[in-house]
């Protein structure tokens, strides 16, 4: 019997893809998050956050009016989220000063360069909205690592499987339906339909030209899968920092098992996984049929980073079975290059009723990762020159966060479109100078330092697992953001907010 989360949450699911797909009006949305908010005011309180935690991929833009019809609802829910944590004055407690408190001043202090650059930003109102956008995705997190309990932090990995599944079922999906319709009824039906109920009327317009939906090699097209989110980029971003759960609630009772065993790496490789642990190679394909080239290159990169994960544990004479299981973790990399061999085919199949009469499109594709000619790659050249010499320009202060077409010499409006620097760290210093550059890197540095302290002290199963599979996959994105400031969509970027929410949590 379905007790009351579940309910909602598979009654959610269901009218969020009847409304996406236009079998039932878009006007309903209104109605549906007020029904939702209820739900979020009266609930219990951790209930309603693993609620948030499950719905992320399936929040919806509301259509309040014909010309403004993209806030999303994940930003009321958040707010009831939040509001009723600092019902218990836990607003003091975060903001006293305290000298173990590292992650909250460095977050302070960025929010506080991110406000002084909006001074000397051209449009102060496109800056305004940019910190008024992170400050509300990151309320999640300020709830999530107050309430940091072992057996809180074990239902929330649990609950971070259930959205990357669906969203991974509805990719798949979608790649079916490109051997059925032309790629005119597959754009007229995803943009004019799907991404409109989902982000609004401005998005469509955007995703329908933006073109980042399809591989092109001569005459061969090939879709890029993208499923719920705005685009290829974001997608694998979400399905990558998903794997760390996914594996957690398949492998821990390989854990369990061989916690005692002499050899428990053979061990480990002797013992059945859980049913979900087929969802793994599942959701690497789905990252290689997002055609992201980027992610593809950082897959590499994480092997180098594992085997200095080795060194490293060996140096500081780690225990054997924390070793063996992070050797355990780490050799489901070798899935992911190995489905290459099946992306292979799906590329040069037949979609939206082309014929193709070779492989070429994904073989060029890998290819063209260090083709510097090559005309993506040529152009992120030219962006990421003209933000080097935009931070020597403007090293202190940048030209104001959510003013990145500034330097690039594009129109604000692009703003909105995702103009970028395609590499994190630049897009920052360019937007809000060094010393913000400086105060994310000690973020991210903290963050890994304590998830790989977290992994060498945990004993739970999942938990273990998790913070094991985080030291890989979280990198992973890093190194991708490189190429792409896509970890800023806000479906990806809430769910690295939960997950570092998860690492750094206080209990």
């Amino acid at each position: 019997m379905l007790n009351r989360l579940n309910l909602i949450y598979v009654l959610e699911i269901a009218i969020v893809l009847l409304i996406v797909f236009g079998v039932l009006p878009r006007w309903l949305v209104p109605y549906v998050v007020v029904f939702l908010a209820i739900y979020f005011l009266r609930a219990p309180f951790e209930e309603v956050i693993i609620f948030f935690v499950r719905s992320v991929p399936l929040f919806m833009a509301i259509p309040i009016t014909p010309a403004f019809d993209s806030l999303n609802a994940w930003r009321i829910f958040s707010l009831i989220i939040f509001f009723r944590w600092m019902d218990s004055g836990k607003i003091k407690e975060l903001l006293r000063f305290s000298k173990t408190k590292q992650v909250h001043m460095s977050l302070m202090f960025l929010l506080i360069l991110a406000l002084f650059s909006l001074i000397f930003a051209p449009s102060q109102t496109l800056a305004l909205k940019r910190i008024i956008y992170f400050v509300n995705l990151s309320l999640i997190g300020i709830v999530i690592y107050d309430l940091n309990s072992r057996a809180f932090t074990s239902r929330v990995i649990k609950n971070i499987v259930a959205p990357a599944i669906l969203v991974t079922i509805l990719g798949m999906t979608q790649l079916v339906t490109t051997y059925f319709i032309d790629i005119y009824k597959f754009i007229e039906f995803w943009a004019g339909t799907v991404e409109k109920n989902l982000f609004g009327e401005a998005w469509a317009v955007i995703a329908l030209r933006a073109n980042t939906w399809f591989a092109y090699f001569g005459d061969q097209l090939s879709l890029r899968m993208f499923s719920f989110f705005p685009d290829s980029h974001s997608f694998p971003i979400f399905l990558i920092l998903s794997l760390p759960a996914v594996l957690a609630l398949s492998l821990q009772n390989i854990v369990s098992i061989t916690r005692k065993g002499n050899l428990p790496l053979k061990v480990m490789y002797q013992t059945r996984a859980r049913l979900s642990v087929i969802f793994v190679p599942i959701l690497f394909l789905g990252v290689i049929l997002s055609g992201t080239r980027g992610m593809w290159a950082a897959g590499v990169g994480c092997l180098l980073l594992v085997v200095g994960y080795w060194l490293i544990f060996r140096g500081q004479e780690v225990d054997s079975y924390k070793m063996a299981v992070f050797k355990y973790i780490s050799s489901y990399l070798s899935i992911f290059f190995l489905l290459f061999a099946l992306a292979f085919p799906i590329f040069a199949s037949p979609q939206f009723l082309v014929f193709k009469e070779n492989q070429a499109i994904l073989r060029q594709r890998v290819k063209s990762i260090i083709d510097l000619g090559e005309t993506s790659n040529y152009r992120r050249l030219e962006i990421w020159r003209d933000s080097f010499k935009s931070i020597i320009n403007r090293p202190l202060v940048g030209v104001g966060i959510g003013n990145f077409p500034v330097v690039v010499g594009e129109d604000l409006a692009k703003a909105k479109a995702g103009s970028s620097a395609h590499n994190l760290y630049l897009h920052i210093a360019a937007e809000m100078g060094i010393f913000a550059l400086l105060v994310i890197l000690y973020f991210l540095w903290h963050l890994l330092k304590k998830c790989y302290q977290n992994y060498l002290t945990e004993t739970d199963p999942i938990m273990l697992i998790f913070f094991g599979a985080s030291l890989i996959f979280i990198p992973w994105n890093l190194l991708y953001s490189l190429t792409d400031v896509a970890i800023f969509d806000e479906r990806a970027f809430l769910l690295f907010v939960i997950t570092a929410a998860l690492i750094l949590g206080k209990k």
